[in-house]
């Protein structure tokens, strides 16, 4: 029981930044500067979805607070999209608008989980998830499987064997982040009738779900909608990751409870994010994603074979093992060597236990940066 002037436990288990800790170094680097560990974009958003373009004489109430659940117009455009995507008939009550599909992964983890509950996390997995786990009182349970499973039967005996009596959801990420892999749909099927048979909840994590470069994304809740929750971001379908804005669609019948969450920590998604977003929603977002998706596959492709390793199948990033490179000090100091030679990358810890492994993100800056910028990482590893 924390007193003054003690914090709360669970929160010295969560990191209180994920990628800084190496930029000084990368500051007082001279040259080019190649940000591979943030998953981003250097391309703005689609003409006529920009900030600059809204204007309050367009939007009446633009600087005041929308809705908690989110304006009723963008509601009712995500309930049309998610009833034509997930396959299932969705209603303005399935939908909630988060900051971010952060905020709605925190919505609905706020709203499921007590003190101790586990939730299973399929690994590598997503660094955010761990510490919104923690925050809200619940047990991270990282499950390595990608590069593990190798069938639907072996995906379920994995997450089966790292249950426990206090297992309460599962978490999936696909297409993944970090390692950029698209989890077959009849995998999905075999993990969506596992967490049926055994009472969990399901978070499916579809921020990439535009990005799919080879294989075919599925949605986990046309598999079990009755408790699937999907989360989906603007942040990365359509550049808009400054703006904060997201949504999670799931039960009617425990959604009112994630609302609460959302009043008690954000109350309200930026309203401008929400005119952007729903702006987006006539087309010109699909159509820059559709544009974005097409840039993005050559460079993650030419990326992946200077360096040697399978080409992405979804996403926007590269999973690296680098045990070859590490000498003494290990990652920390592989990491800062490539710092200083301007490349920042992610630790692999960060995903899991990963303690040989970078994760890199080849949309944060343009192709031709992006090609010198691996073509400086090749030579720091040899290749």
């Amino acid at each position: 029981m924390p007193r003054f002037p003690h914090t709360a436990e669970e929160m010295r288990e969560v990191r209180a930044s994920v990628f800084s800790r190496l930029a000084h170094r990368l500051a007082s680097c001279s040259g080019e500067i190649y940000p591979f560990h943030v998953g981003d974009t250097y391309l703005d958003p689609a003409e006529g979805c920009r900030m600059e373009d809204l204007a309050t004489a367009d939007w009446p109430g633009l600087h005041r607070y929308a809705a908690p659940r989110g304006m009723p117009a963008l509601l009712e455009a995500l309930a049309a999209r998610a009833t034509v995507r997930h396959k299932v008939p969705t209603a303005v009550e399935d939908v909630l608008v988060s900051a971010g599909a952060t905020g709605g992964i925190g919505a609905i983890l706020g709203a499921i989980l007590s003190p101790g509950d586990e939730v299973l996390i399929l690994a590598p997995f997503w660094p955010l998830i761990d510490g919104i786990v923690r925050t809200f009182r619940g047990t991270p349970v990282a499950v390595p499987f990608l590069g593990v499973a190798e069938s639907p039967e072996s995906a379920v005996e994995i997450v089966e064997r790292a249950r426990t009596a206090r297992t309460v959801a599962l978490y999936v990420s696909t297409p993944n982040n970090p390692t950029g892999r698209v989890i077959p749909p009849t995998w999905l099927g075999a993990l969506a009738r596992w967490a049926e048979l055994r009472g969990l909840w399901i978070l499916s994590d579809e921020v990439y779900e535009d990005y799919v470069y080879r294989g075919e994304h599925a949605y986990l809740r046309s598999l079990a909608p009755e408790r699937t929750f999907s989360a989906h971001s603007f942040s990365k379908a359509w550049g808009m990751a400054g703006n904060r804005c997201g949504y999670v669609v799931g039960p009617a019948a425990v959604m009112e409870a994630l609302g609460k969450v959302v009043v008690h920590t954000f109350y309200s998604t930026p309203t401008a994010s929400q005119a952007a977003a729903l702006r987006a929603l006539d087309g010109r977002g699909d159509a820059w994603a559709a544009s974005a998706r097409e840039c993005y596959r050559p460079v993650g492709a030419a990326a992946a074979r200077r360096l040697g390793i399978a080409e992405p199948e979804g996403s926007q990033f590269l999973w690296l093992d680098v045990a070859p490179a590490l000498g003494e000090g290990g990652l920390e100091r592989f990491l800062e060597r490539c710092a200083d030679r301007g490349l920042a990358a992610a630790p692999g810890p960060s995903f899991g236990p990963y303690p040989t492994h970078v994760r890199l993100c080849y949309t944060a800056a343009p192709p031709e940066a992006t090609a010198r910028g691996f073509e400086r990482l090749a030579a720091i590893l040899g290749r």
